[in-house]
């Protein structure tokens, strides 16, 4: 396998898309909730920050303990294919002698 700059872009791609992948619960349910409590001050005319504040956060962390192994799992996965890239491209640049 050689490394070329297409390899380069697909694994930049590749990283891109898991992050994104694994911050999409995280942002969905944060701006679900902003959105939500907007309207209810806007409904409700009470302008409290920390009315906005403390429920993204406890929405935020109730999403990372549900999400916390697919996560995990994820990220391992994605670990243990860029190692393995890494290992084929030095096993074929050592190939080459160098």
């Amino acid at each position: 396998m050689f490394f070329t700059t297409t390899l380069l872009i697909d694994l930049m791609k590749d990283t891109l898309a898991m992050v994104l992948l694994l911050c999409a619960p995280v942002l969905t349910v944060a701006t679900t909730v902003g959105v939500i409590i907007t309207l209810i001050q806007a409904v409700t005319s009470l302008q409290e920050s920390t009315l906005t504040f403390v429920p993204k956060v406890a929405a935020c962390i109730g999403v990372l303990i549900f999400t916390a192994p697919w996560m995990v799992e994820t990220l391992i996965n994605h670990t243990t294919q860029m190692f393995s890239l890494m290992l084929e491209i030095a096993q074929h640049a050592g190939g080459r002698g160098g």
